[in-house]
């Protein structure tokens, strides 16, 4: 076969990627950085820490606390795993707030959480 009839392979872009080829080959890819956060995805992890922190001192007859809670934990593992919320959950996230927000005003930390969903566009 000649060197122009060979098949070719084209991987795309692989920047910052770790890959291995062959049939005993093995890729590790080990990396120091933490993921990236500005100051207000920080500010807002903390405030909803705090808030699921203070959701059990409310009764939760129609589950709406609950399901709270679980877009609250939702938001704190994305903002750890990398560093930000997606809009798309800021805005379920703000949804939320807005069907629980009366019982959750009795709370600061909902508050808090709120006024900062508030000014994230």
């Amino acid at each position: 076969m000649a060197a122009n009839d060979e098949p070719s392979v084209s991987i795309g872009d692989v920047h910052g990627s770790t890959f291995a080829i062959g049939s005993h080959a093995r890729a590790e890819s080990h990396t120091n950085s933490a993921p990236q956060s500005d100051e207000a995805m920080r500010e807002l992890l903390e405030a909803v820490r705090a808030l699921r922190a203070d959701l059990p001192r409310l009764r939760d007859d129609d589950g709406q606390l609950s399901t709270l809670d679980a877009e609250l934990a939702e938001t704190e593992g994305e903002i750890t795993r990398t560093g930000r919320a997606p809009a798309t959950r800021i805005e379920r996230l703000r949804a939320l707030l807005g069907d629980s927000q009366a019982v959750v005003s009795l709370l600061a930390s909902a508050g808090t959480v709120a006024a900062m969903l508030g000014n994230m566009r």
